[in-house]
């Protein structure tokens, strides 16, 4: 099944061209910003733009496949669609239309607590694996209750974002007087605050068969803990830049949570991701997953779920090439001595994987 978008869309920053251009000018900035001076945001590109590549040659590569599996099943790329809230503010379906655009493109999605929609609705919409991420509003019987909501309505794992515990000051927002309907209407961030290692226990013991996700883990010590915990992911976020100000890229993180997880976990990480050749480069430091979050909503924005299944198309041209040329046929062959340190040579930025769009293309 394809797009249907091929001449519309030829390359990745011609849909987050569309995006702009369609989107309400504070929606946009909602999507692109993050918190005070930004400067995680931009660590988070530095991070991925100070790795090169090693290529090896003269292997037999007629036939790549850039597949993973996640939760049993098998997905097109090792891409899951990160969390965003509010997605109806990109267009009128939402939720929904992002799980027919994970689905038709064979990826996985995490819904954010944070919409409009009943999470029994959003399951529906459409084949992938889905997984439910919380925002905590409530105590443990409260977030309880929500897991087994999530689990009857047949999602297939559980998340909770834990680096929320003070929402940020977002200038963009603040500097044009913006305020998010959701977060006007958001009530419980006290709960959030309050949530510690002692209440996930309680409410993982409640729940011994549900696989559960912890988002938003941003040290080897904490990635022990969750190992601790029994998680059966650590999800390697800094909200894409959009919480603590000044920390580190995602992609410097990495390695840290690899080494502390020893394989007693699955591992995902987010942050700037933009390009297949991004994806290629976390699963050589060990990530199994990559989540992506602002590039499928330029293309929820662009065209619904067709500009989501475009965007994965077009992820997979990049990483059939990036495999190529380095010599591997599938993901379980990439390993660190296909990359080294080096020195990015863009200006980092959240665009700044699309440098030719600062050029009029």
């Amino acid at each position: 099944m394809a797009s249907g978008l091929e001449n519309e869309f030829a390359t990745l920053h011609e849909i987050v061209k569309a995006a702009k251009v369609r989107l309400n000018g504070n929606i946009w900035d909602y999507l692109i910003g993050g918190t005070e001076t930004e400067t995680t945001l931009r660590r988070n590109r530095m991070a991925l733009d100070s790795i090169a590549f090693r290529p090896r040659v003269l292997r037999d590569v007629s036939s790549i496949d850039p597949s993973s599996e996640i939760l049993g099943k098998r997905i097109r790329l090792p891409v899951m669609l990160a969390p965003v809230g509010s997605l109806e503010s990109f267009e009128p379906g939402g939720g929904i239309t992002v799980a027919k655009g994970a689905g038709a493109g064979n990826v996985a999605m995490l819904i954010s607590s944070v919409t409009t929609l009943k999470l029994e609705d959003i399951v529906k919409g459409g084949d992938g694996p889905k997984i439910y991420q919380l925002y905590v509003r409530g105590d443990d019987a409260w977030v309880a209750d929500r897991v087994k909501q999530a689990m009857d309505a047949g999602y297939d794992a559980f998340c909770i974002t834990v680096d929320t515990q003070v929402y940020s000051r977002r200038e963009r927002d603040i500097t044009k007087r913006f305020v998010k309907s959701w977060r006007t209407a958001a009530t419980g961030q006290d709960h959030q605050a309050a949530f510690a290692w002692d209440n996930f226990k309680r409410v993982k013991d409640r729940f011994p068969d549900v696989k559960f996700m912890l988002k938003g883990i941003g040290t080897g010590e904490d990635a022990e803990i969750a190992c601790q915990h029994g998680v059966w992911a650590v999800y390697c976020s800094n909200h894409g830049g959009r919480q603590l100000d000044h920390g580190r890229g995602s992609a410097a993180v990495l390695p840290e949570i690899v080494e502390a997880v020893k394989g007693r976990a699955r591992v995902a990480v987010d942050g700037s991701f933009s390009r297949g050749s991004d994806i290629v480069k976390a699963i050589c430091l060990g990530a199994d997953w990559v989540g992506l979050g602002r590039l499928y909503c330029y293309g929820l924005a662009a065209a619904g779920a067709a500009g989501i299944e475009r965007v994965v198309e077009l992820l997979e041209d990049e990483m059939n090439e990036v495999m190529g040329l380095l010599g591997v046929t599938s993901l379980k062959q990439l390993d660190r001595s296909y990359i080294s340190a080096s020195v990015p040579t863009n200006l980092p930025g959240v665009h700044s994987a699309f440098p030719l769009m600062h050029e009029g293309y």
